[in-house]
């Protein structure tokens, strides 16, 4: 499929931007980067009168007065999404779920959230003629399923070029659900000529959260290099991993950089569970339970049904290397990628501070990681 799009749109700075799934862990930090750069937003929620779980936006709100809206809206409420797009010329399509274990109804509660919220929320756009530009996070996992299949790109490299072909219903559901949204989301963009699409694919997010509601994968993946889960060793895995402030970052210069086109693999490096768990080490002392050695995969695959995973993923996965070509996102955005040992201490950091993780007594505390930073260069 092609994603090649005319030159893209002048975005006016002064017009509200949309995003979608604004309460969630990378959709908070849109928010607040696009604010901070002084826009106003309109951000989309399921349940703006809920009583718990939005105080990081309600936050947000009061220390930007008058720039930040909450809407309802329902990804598979079709137009839900009309109301907030009136007089918008920026669409960011973040809102989608990310779970990868313990799934019992994958269609249900993946690929129609995705794929469905993906046409709600494009239907709108289509409907919303001061819309100029959507940008939608998928993921690193629509441009491939399985890390085996590294050894069959050119260079064992992975780039925009490649989309995901083996992922289903049965294997890998929630990297189909990327993959089948994204695939949607270009052919009804490329139906029309008004606005155009730029999509963003981060690998795994880290980095400290605005809120400790968020039921993100990422913030679930951090705190198994707490409880114990990987006291006896970690499975031989690698991710390409990217901080959520440069992820947020990236979002808005997609949407405000007229030159942005196509598909941009957001990535700053590749780690292995071990190396993340090494890094902590460094940073927080050898008295948590930090991995210190891998998991043979022949004993991983017997012990993987029981922690979520099929032994089919784990042939696939277990032991292969990766990498990938984010270059262009350096070059088409300007942008640079934060050291990922900080991105991993700052967000360990923040899971003591809000007590997700429990700190061992006589540890010093860091600073609030949540104040206001200056943004990438």
């Amino acid at each position: 499929m092609s994603c090649a799009v005319k030159e893209g749109p002048t975005v006016n700075p002064q017009a509200p931007v949309v995003v979608t799934g604004a309460s969630g862990y990378i959709g908070s930090w849109i928010v607040r980067r696009l604010l901070e750069a002084g826009h106003t937003v309109r951000g989309t929620v399921r349940d703006p009168d809920k009583k718990s779980g939005l105080e990081h936006l309600h936050k947000l709100a009061h220390d930007h007065p008058g720039r930040l809206t909450l809407a309802k809206a329902d990804l598979l409420d079709d137009g839900a999404f009309d109301a907030p797009m009136r007089g918008c010329e920026l669409v960011v399509h973040n809102a989608s779920p990310f779970i990868i274990a313990g799934i019992r109804d994958p269609d249900r509660e993946l690929v129609q959230p995705a794929l469905t919220g993906t046409r709600n929320v494009l239907s709108a756009v289509d409907r919303a003629p001061s819309v100029k530009r959507v940008v939608l996070t998928s993921s690193m996992v629509a441009i491939y399923g399985d890390a085996e299949e590294a050894e069959r790109v050119p260079g064992g490299v992975f780039t925009e070029e490649q989309w995901n072909t083996t992922s289903s219903l049965e294997h890998q559901p929630y990297s189909y659900s990327k993959t089948v949204a994204e695939r949607e989301a270009w052919r009804i963009q490329q139906a029309q000529d008004r606005w155009d699409l730029v999509t963003l694919h981060p690998g795994l997010v880290l980095g400290p959260s605005l809120t400790t509601a968020s039921a993100s994968t990422s913030l679930a993946i951090m705190k198994q290099f707490a409880d114990g889960t990987m006291l006896a060793g970690a499975a031989e895995l690698y991710f390409g991993v990217v901080d959520v402030r440069d992820v947020a970052e990236w979002h808005v210069r997609a949407g405000f950089t007229p030159e942005a086109k196509g598909r941009y693999l957001i990535t700053a490096d590749t780690l292995s569970l071990l190396q993340i768990g090494r890094i902590l080490r460094r940073r927080f002392g050898e008295l948590y339970a930090f991995p210190r050695t891998k998991v043979p995969k022949f004993l991983y695959r017997v012990i993987a049904p029981a922690l979520g995973y099929t032994r089919t993923f784990v042939d696939r996965n277990v032991g292969y290397p990766l990498a990938f070509d984010s270059s262009r996102s350096r070059t088409d955005l300007g942008l640079s990628y934060r050291p990922l040992d900080d991105t991993i201490a700052e967000h360990f950091q923040q899971m003591l501070d809000d007590r997700v993780v429990k700190r061992i007594p006589f540890l010093p505390v860091n600073r609030d990681l949540r104040q206001p930073a200056a943004a990438p260069n």
